[in-house]
């Protein structure tokens, strides 16, 4: 007896149905081939332009070659999720409001890695139900994925000149998270550019990362600065940072596109604790059990205790000068942290302290 094979056209139909079941606003599929975003990772890493990011080239081609990540690979089923929740204070007023801390929209609330896996882990049974067993693996931030290129190859978007996603009905607040398949899927058409001549995420950028379109230098991008950094942030782009504790949107907020961001329906993803623009003093008078209970299950954690401390000092020494800010600041001044020292000296000699 003959099995018939599956019906891949009509299954790709049903998987980016199911994809938005789950919760997930869009699922397009894409196949394996990256042969120029690898290269333009490789001339990007050769530039150094990855600063202590170290993971970005630990594991040599394999984030650019899906199948050998994961062996037998012939597609990748990407998905896209909106992160910003409805309520969630004006980002442009906080940036304005030098007294509070800017947190970037996406880490406001849980963390989005498990809740995505999860939910894709999900999507893969809905699959397996329908065809049997296949092989797949989920991911989320979870393992060296070129995952922009191929959600531009399954047409979630395009890569902007700030070399985040761009969708032409949603904007660019959305997570991504990928399924690998060894299911031969129709792939979608790759979403094609629409940037055109707009520059204003190069313009706009406080420390001037984004050095040409389409190249970013993450030593001076506010994002990695202030989480993937672990030591000190040089001292000529500490006032560039303003008030920003964690992250940065500076050059979404400007993108034209993003009005047409979509609302989170996610209800996970609500700031909490007042992290859409609590003050600063308060937040650097956390202690450590307080932090890691306040931002247990959040992005946040990313940054640690101490840079958390690090990013807020610099932060006050941006704010206007009072002497509550420099009580604060000397409430710290010996921490047992050198780094956190340091920051601390120079918000108290910018704030006259």
């Amino acid at each position: 007896m003959t099995i018939a094979a599956p019906d891949y056209a009509a299954l790709a139909r049903d998987i980016k149905r199911w994809a938005r079941e789950l919760g997930f606003a869009e699922a397009g599929i894409s196949g394996v081939d990256l042969g120029e975003d690898e290269r333009h990772l490789e001339r990007w890493l050769g530039d150094g332009l990855h600063g202590e990011m170290a993971y970005m080239a630990r594991h040599g081609r394999k984030r650019s070659r899906p199948a050998e990540l994961e062996p037998g690979t012939r597609r990748v089923i990407s998905v896209r999720m909106d992160y910003v929740p409805p309520g969630t204070r004006n980002a442009w007023e906080v940036l304005g409001d030098a007294e509070a801390g800017y947190v970037a929209r996406y880490a406001l609330g849980r963390d989005y890695h498990k809740l995505m896996r999860h939910r894709l882990q999900k999507l893969a049974e809905r699959i397996r139900a329908a065809v049997g067993e296949f092989g797949f693996r989920a991911y989320v931030d979870s393992a060296p994925v070129l995952e922009k290129a191929l959600a531009r190859n399954a047409g979630l978007g395009w890569i902007g000149k700030h070399t985040v996603l761009i969708n032409r009905r949603a904007g660019s607040y959305f997570f991504l998270g990928e399924l690998y398949t060894d299911l031969p899927l129709p792939v979608d058409e790759p979403a094609t550019a629409h940037c055109g001549s707009c520059r204003r995420c190069l313009d706009v950028c406080p420390t001037r990362a984004i050095v040409a379109p389409y190249r970013l230098d993450a030593r001076r991008c506010i994002s990695y600065l202030t989480i993937e950094l672990k030591g000190s942030i040089p001292e000529e782009l500490r006032a560039p940072i303003g008030n920003r504790i964690f992250g940065c949107d500076d050059c979404q907020l400007v993108c034209p596109w993003n009005k047409f961001a979509q609302e989170a329906a996610e209800p996970d993803f609500a700031p909490r604790h007042r992290l859409d623009g609590a003050k600063l003093v308060e937040l650097f008078g956390w202690s450590e059990e307080e932090f890691l209970r306040r931002t247990e299950g959040m992005a946040i954690r990313r940054a640690g205790y101490e840079g958390w401390l690090r990013n807020i000092a610099v932060a006050l020494g941006n704010a206007p000068r009072s002497d509550a800010v420099r009580a604060a600041l000397r409430a710290r001044s010996g921490h047992p942290s050198a780094v956190v020292r340091e920051h601390v000296a120079w918000a108290l000699a910018r704030q006259g302290g």
